[in-house]
């Protein structure tokens, strides 16, 4: 059974750092490509990060402040978010897609986790 199960999230003060994770299990984890996508209340999901075998991607609003890695080993995920913006607030959820299919139809999703940045 394919299971994506996110951690890590709460609450935190604006300018403070939190470390999501995202534990894989019942797929060849180092197979796929992965994201983070966030979807702050009353709006669109959004992508954030994304991991390649080579490269990773960011999203604008959060170019320097946000890092996502991974451990093939731990089978996991992580986005390392550092001087959070109350703008940040949002439930985020971790994605994985074949690395043979980046557009397949049904990729994997996790449950989200959620993060809110408040003083």
């Amino acid at each position: 059974q394919v299971q994506l199960v996110e951690s890590g999230g709460g609450l935190v003060q604006p300018g403070g750092s939190l470390r999501l994770s995202c534990a894989a299990s019942g797929f060849t984890f180092s197979n796929y490509i992965m994201s983070w996508y966030r979807q702050p209340p009353g709006k669109e999901r959004e992508l954030v990060a994304t991991m390649f075998s080579t490269f990773t991607t960011y999203a604008d609003s959060v170019k320097g402040r946000f890092t996502i890695s991974r451990d093939n080993a731990k089978n996991t995920v992580y986005l390392q978010m550092n001087s959070l913006k109350p703008e940040d607030t949002a439930v985020y959820y971790c994605k994985a897609v074949p690395h043979w299919d980046l557009t397949i139809v049904n990729p994997y999703w996790g449950q989200g986790t959620q993060v809110t940045v408040s003083s």
